[in-house]
């Protein structure tokens, strides 16, 4: 029984996480100076990827082998689209074929 309640709580939990995106939840920290010089994007959003690395680490440096894998030939904005609440964006099929 407890572990369908914890089971219950941490599902709840994850889709109040998911149900807000990237940029929601950095601006609470210093609004858009957290991810942004002068609080404005960069044209080639390299400012960007350079701090999310400063805060976050390499990808070599992450869990997960899809950022091992991604490391160098990727950046954080390629998948992360941090304005919108999702996960990840459909840039893989621009090399991954289904």
């Amino acid at each position: 029984m407890l572990k369908v309640l914890g089971l219950t709580v941490l599902l709840s939990f994850s889709g109040a996480v998911l149900a807000t995106s990237v940029a929601d939840s950095h601006t609470e920290m210093a609004g858009c100076e957290s991810c942004h010089q002068d609080g404005a994007p960069s044209s080639d959003m390299a400012y960007e990827n350079e701090t999310c690395i400063s805060c976050h680490g390499s990808m070599k440096e992450l869990e997960g082998d899809a950022h091992k894998q991604h490391d160098g030939v990727i950046t954080c904005s390629d998948c992360h689209v941090v304005h919108e609440a999702s996960p990840a964006s459909g840039s893989c099929t621009s090399c991954h074929q289904p």
